[in-house]
């Protein structure tokens, strides 16, 4: 590859830099303050939803003939994290558009696609995503919620958890397993499981998070679905998994870039015209080097998830594997660290609610923690890439 084709990948495109422009106006129509009054009344970023869908910018991975704006989750990612750079990081967009709308759109049937992804481009539908479960977090292969053949349908029993957004989902995609005829052995499958179905329950799990998406425990008893709630192959098995576990990293290194930037071009707002002696106490190199730093660490991060979004979307699954782990790993860390020193830079007013940052302090954890710990990020990097045994 030339040097020029080469810089032209690391570039953003001229509408991919239309795109963060529009989105960043959108989110700064509403800003912290909104999200904020939002979460403290316990109700949903509705509005901001159905002007990011109006604008196009909700569905802008999904097919064209399905509603949605032709891209990948390259433009995705930029609406999420330039949402979170404005305060209103949206979390149903990692669930909704990325998981449950990539899914579909790569391994639904006709039908399928028809049914569910107009909805998700325009805003009317939203799907939540269930794969964890009490006993079953990283480990995907100790997943107990069974799916069985029961004539022309299915029958699913099990619990998950930590499941985002079912309240306000018209469905959620449950991974469940099915059963080899061949080898016995369970696989994982997908399937689309309303939430008006008889048999499914879900209960909230209080949270200290101060987000507007609530998080859910789910039961699923006896839950009788069609033979269409199978989404994909019956065969497929991981394949199929991890084209919307890839996304889900990808989008949550957005979640978290963002979340990083927010807090700390608060932090520089604030250090530019804090004045305790004679200069401001940004011109201060035990503030203004720390601060630095982060935004060195974020755009690192966001170069990365640049690089596994292009390799998604050029259809390299198994590159896009491990650069969207790193890129989830490198987000997740930079994002702490630039909230923690967003907050330490305000001092007192790092904690009030007039600044906005303090809820971040337990945000920002979420990306260490989900969809996948830093430490099973390191494993995989471990095995994955530099070839070293495993413990486990």
């Amino acid at each position: 590859m030339s040097t020029t084709s080469t810089s032209h990948a690391l570039l953003e495109s001229e509408e991919q830099r239309a795109l963060r422009e529009a989105v960043g106006a959108l989110g700064r129509r509403f800003g912290r303050e909104y999200f904020q009054d939002v979460v403290r009344r316990g109700e949903h970023t509705r509005e901001l939803w159905a002007e990011a869908a109006k604008l196009g910018f909700l569905g802008v991975n999904l097919p064209e003939e399905y509603g949605g704006g032709g891209a990948g989750i390259s433009e995705l990612s930029l609406v999420l994290e330039e949402l979170g750079a404005a305060g209103c990081p949206l979390l149903m967009l990692v669930v909704s558009p990325s998981i449950c709308g990539t899914v579909i759109a790569r391994f639904g049937t006709e039908e399928q696609r028809r049914r569910w992804l107009p909805g998700l481009a325009d805003g009317s539908t939203i799907l939540a995503f269930g794969i964890t479960e009490p006993d079953a977090g990283s480990n995907s292969h100790r997943i107990t919620t069974t799916a069985r053949r029961d004539g022309d349908g299915w029958v699913l029993n099990g619990r998950k958890v930590f499941v985002s957004g079912v309240d306000i989902a018209d469905a959620t995609l449950i991974v469940g397993r099915t059963e080899d005829a061949r080898t016995g052995k369970l696989k994982p499958c997908l399937f689309l499981v309303p939430r008006d179905t008889p048999g499914f329950q879900y209960h909230h799990i209080g949270m200290e998070l101060a987000a507007p998406e609530k998080q859910f425990e789910l039961v699923l008893d006896e839950v009788r679905l069609p033979d269409d709630a199978l989404v994909g192959e019956e065969d497929a098995g991981l394949l199929q998994l991890f084209a919307g576990l890839n996304p889900e990293r990808i989008m949550t290194a957005a979640f978290a870039i963002g979340m990083g930037r927010y807090a700390v071009e608060r932090a520089v707002e604030y250090a530019k015209v804090r004045q305790v002696w004679k200069e401001p106490i940004g011109a201060h190199q035990a503030i203004a080097h720390p601060l630095a730093q982060s935004h060195v660490e974020l755009e690192l991060a966001r170069l990365m998830n640049t690089k596994a979004a292009a390799l998604y979307d050029a259809g390299d699954d198994a590159g896009a594997g491990e650069a969207a782990n790193m890129a989830k790993y490198a987000a997740g860390e930079a994002c702490v660290r630039a909230v923690d020193q967003a907050v330490h830079t305000l001092g007192g007013n790092g904690l009030t609610h007039e600044y906005g940052l303090a809820s971040l302090i337990t945000a920002a954890r979420v990306a260490r923690i989900a969809p996948v710990s830093r430490d099973m990020i390191l494993n995989y990097v471990s095995h994955q890439s530099l070839g070293l045994p495993k413990s486990y």
